[in-house]
């Protein structure tokens, strides 16, 4: 539960910059290398911090305008061995797994939810595989389109957006999900009349009983909570830093297959499918964003008040 950060100080900050990092109890192996780095010119500090002290110190450097006039560069650790490290990431007020770097976050997120070629191609290659599961009736194809579903980044950046009054990342996350969501269904749509001109597949199979991938066009009281727990889950891994792939699965349960199902009823003319399946998309992208956005709140307002809740602790100095 260590990061790494290395700042681009201006000389004539330095001091200050210095003694805030001294005296934080969660800081370990300072370094200062006076005027090393060019462009912008200043000095070089580097240390490592406890996890749980992040984003209190990157808040600190900001009021200092390091950002503005240097630079801040946060990196994970692997491996420490040190008791110094030890006693940093013990004395530092809150735990490491629960702490949240919101910059770190909010950027990752950011980056994540761009529009790219790699995004839509893989939200294409989802909705395929989804609307094959949905023709056979398929468990595994289903979990094969789920776990190739991109779209959890952007609908994570919509929720960090509104928290963090991120305008930018509102906006290219909304982006993202329209045009990649818009390029994804005409393919599938264009695939699946093709499977219907080569009679592999007719409306005969929507119609039939689907026990794997009924739900798809079935929305019902159950539709909202699986939704809600999906956006709670997948919030919690992406602040924890832990691994989201599996949360993206997930996720893609209540948005691929229902953009699939509804390319199926275009292709088909099963437009009763087709709204239906329209109905349990915004159900459940309602219900992930309004999780994402409370478990955000409830993240910001619990951790806000771990520093508060323990006396602020100082190195002594040497």
């Amino acid at each position: 539960m260590l990061l790494h950060l290395r700042l681009t100080v201006p000389a004539e900050r330095c001091g200050a910059v210095l003694a805030v990092l001294g005296a934080h109890v969660g800081v370990t192996h300072l370094v200062h290398l006076p005027g090393v780095v060019r462009r912008p010119d200043g000095d070089l500090v580097m240390c490592d911090v406890a996890r749980e002290s992040v984003d209190e110190l990157v808040d600190e450097l900001q009021r200092h305008g390091v950002e503005r006039d240097g630079g801040i560069a946060i990196e994970s650790i692997d491996t420490s061995l040190s008791e110094t490290t030890d006693r940093s990431v013990r004395d530092a007020p809150g735990d490491g797994a629960d702490a949240v770097v919101w910059d770190q976050v909010v950027q990752t997120a950011d980056e994540e939810s761009r529009l790219t070629l790699t995004f839509c191609a893989f939200l294409t290659i989802a909705t395929l595989l989804a609307a094959l599961a949905i023709v056979t009736d398929s468990a595994v194809l289903l979990i094969g389109g789920m776990v190739m579903g991109p779209e959890f980044s952007p609908l994570a950046g919509i929720a960090l957006g509104l928290v963090h009054r991120h305008r930018a990342v509102i906006r290219h996350s909304v982006r993202s999900l329209t045009v990649g969501f818009a390029i994804a269904t005409v393919l599938t749509i264009g695939f699946c009349l093709a499977l219907r001109g080569l009679g592999w597949a007719d409306v005969g199979d929507l119609l039939a009983e689907r026990p794997a991938t009924g739900f798809i066009t079935r929305p019902d009281r159950w539709s909202f909570p699986v939704a809600f727990i999906a956006g709670v889950a997948g919030m919690l891994a992406l602040t924890s830093s832990k691994s989201a792939s599996l949360v993206g699965v997930f996720i893609s349960v209540t948005t691929v297959p229902a953009v699939a199902a509804f390319s199926l009823g275009v292709a088909f003319g099963d437009w009763a499918d087709a709204g239906r399946s329209v109905l349990q998309l915004g159900i459940n992208v309602v219900g992930i964003l309004l999780a994402a956005v409370l478990t955000l709140l409830v993240l910001k307002a619990v951790w806000r008040r771990v520093p508060r809740a323990v006396p602020r602790l100082v190195r002594d100095p040497l």
